[in-house]
């Protein structure tokens, strides 16, 4: 019987040497003579012990990790094909706390399959929500999909079955599906994990998107700092065409849908959807006004869905096991599950998929494990670079998008990065608003403008110069952007700068400045 070893291809396990694990044990297994095979999965998303190598046994699979190359040898020599004992060994992958305790609906195969075999996809329940979709009627997939409470997970937090009956009911003879995968928040890697291991729950998603709108043709809209990303979705997407479940006639249906990858530039505001749009006609990528929206005049002035990957990935098993079953899981009007992306100074960090209703001190305290660092938590960061920074205080709140608004913060694209007490949020706040400056594609005002002046405005708070007048300044030029701002760029930066004011006071009154002796 040939022993199955799983070595993952994630872009962040190869970061830590996956690549040399993986020859080595090729290497040592060719030496040795052993019947062993070795498959290139995606990652569980327990990154602090990456890279985690599995190997399958009768009782099911047992991890170790993190290995480096040079371990290969006593690995084997300590029975890792059949379990064995040994300093690194985990025990059962599936008993590991990190990975137990949560609810993974959406990443149910990441890290499990072979993400390019797509008889691997259909053995681990895939393609069961588009079979069932092919035989029925588009509204009544829209409908499903609205019960079940599913929103935006790129950030907005927008019912996604009312943006898909809209396109439905739109007029067009063309019709797009545009996901959002360009992924640029700090903190946040969900959307390349899920490309990069398990790429046939999004073509699925997306498929069946096409089908309750009346789309034939999709794009997945992703960055050129993901190649690896690029590569296994563009494979993917080569092998689901040969099997049929894209192309003329999904599954055998009549229903056409094809879909292709296209590569961004990296530019940070065509994560915006209007900027993602002009980006992918091959324009500039700046802000469209609305209205017209997407979903009535889009991506080459067609009726658009654009959703993010989580949303898209998400459909597949909302029509394998129904609307009720998503919808169970969560709380108030946020329904399903959200893959949390731990960063920044902790023990633990990693993708956890868990129902809305954590709260965000059970996530840093007890998920994460504190601060790598042993110091004690000043601030934590959610939403990416665009999000308020919540102190201590607010820990009690849950992961729930109108929880945190009603704190003045935003669940964003679900990444938290934590910070000890040695960060500076003066220059916290400086960052985002010069992150802003950078990153503005200069269209509007507020943010082209208001940007820069805040730069300029926390350096003076800095230097002490005028310490209460400026701040003063700061938030004003912070209420200008947030409501003048045509976009999410320039209206989100207030966010942590305003955050940063607010919950850590002592960071913005510095010693006021020595005027020089006459």
């Amino acid at each position: 019987m040939t022993v199955k070893i799983y070595i993952p291809r994630d872009a962040a396990a190869l970061a830590l040497g996956a690549e040399k694990v993986a020859t080595a044990m090729a290497e040592e297994l060719v030496a040795r003579g052993h019947n062993a095979m070795i498959i290139r999965n995606g990652s569980r998303g327990m990154h602090w012990l990456e890279p985690l190598v599995e190997v399958e046994t009768a009782e099911g699979r047992v991890a170790y990790g993190p290995v480096k190359a040079r371990d290969v040898p006593s690995l084997i020599d300590a029975g890792l094909l059949s379990g064995g004992a040994h300093p690194l060994c985990l025990g059962k992958t599936e008993e590991i706390p990190f990975l137990k305790n949560q609810t993974r609906l959406t990443f149910a195969r990441c890290g499990v399959t072979d993400p390019v075999s797509l008889d691997d996809y259909r053995a681990h329940g895939g393609l069961r929500g588009l079979e069932k979709a092919v035989a029925m009627q588009p509204a009544v997939i829209v409908a499903e999909v609205t019960e079940s409470g599913l929103r935006g997970r790129g950030g907005a937090g927008f019912p996604t079955g009312i943006k898909w009956k809209t396109v439905l009911e739109a007029q067009g003879a063309q019709k797009y599906i545009v996901c959002n995968a360009d992924e640029g928040d700090s903190g946040t890697f969900a959307d390349r994990m899920i490309m990069e291991g398990d790429p046939f729950v999004l073509i699925e998603g997306m498929a069946i998107a096409g089908i309750a709108t009346g789309a034939t043709k999709g794009y997945v809209y992703t960055r050129s700092e993901y190649p690896h990303a690029i590569a296994v979705m563009s494979e993917a997407i080569e092998i689901a065409r040969a099997a049929g479940v894209l192309g003329p006639s999904v599954l055998g249906s009549g229903h056409a849908f094809d879909m292709e990858v296209r590569t961004g530039a990296g530019a940070y505001v065509c994560g915006e959807e209007t900027s993602l749009l002009n980006s992918l006609e091959g324009k500039r990528g700046i802000v469209r006004a609305k209205p017209p929206l997407p979903a009535h005049k889009g991506l080459f002035d067609c009726p658009t869905v654009i959703n993010n990957v989580i949303s898209l990935a998400s459909v597949p098993v909302i029509l394998d096991k129904g609307a009720g079953f998503y919808r169970d899981f969560g709380m108030g009007r946020s329904r399903g599950t959200i893959p949390i992306q731990i960063a920044g100074n902790v023990k633990h960090g990693g993708l956890y998929e868990t129902a809305f209703g954590l709260t965000l001190g059970e996530l840093v305290d007890e998920i994460a494990g504190g601060t790598a660092s042993g110091r004690a938590v000043k601030a934590v960061q959610v939403g990416g670079p665009l999000g308020a920074y919540f102190p201590r205080s607010l820990f009690a709140t849950p992961f729930d998008y109108e929880a945190f608004a009603a704190k003045d913060g935003l669940i964003g694209h679900a990444g938290i990065v934590v910070f000890d007490e040695t960060a500076d949020m003066l220059k916290q706040a400086r960052f985002a608003m010069e992150f802003c400056a950078v990153e503005s594609c200069g269209k509007c005002t507020p943010c082209r403008i208001g940007s820069i002046r805040g730069v300029e405005v926390a350096d003076k708070i800095a230097a002490g110069i005028e310490p209460q007048k400026n701040r003063e300044l700061l938030a004003d030029l912070c209420n200008t952007m947030k409501f003048g701002s045509l976009c999410a760029l320039g209206g989100f930066t207030p966010y942590p700068v305003m955050s940063a004011m607010t919950h850590f006071p002592e960071d913005f009154s510095p010693a006021p400045a020595v005027e020089a002796a006459e």
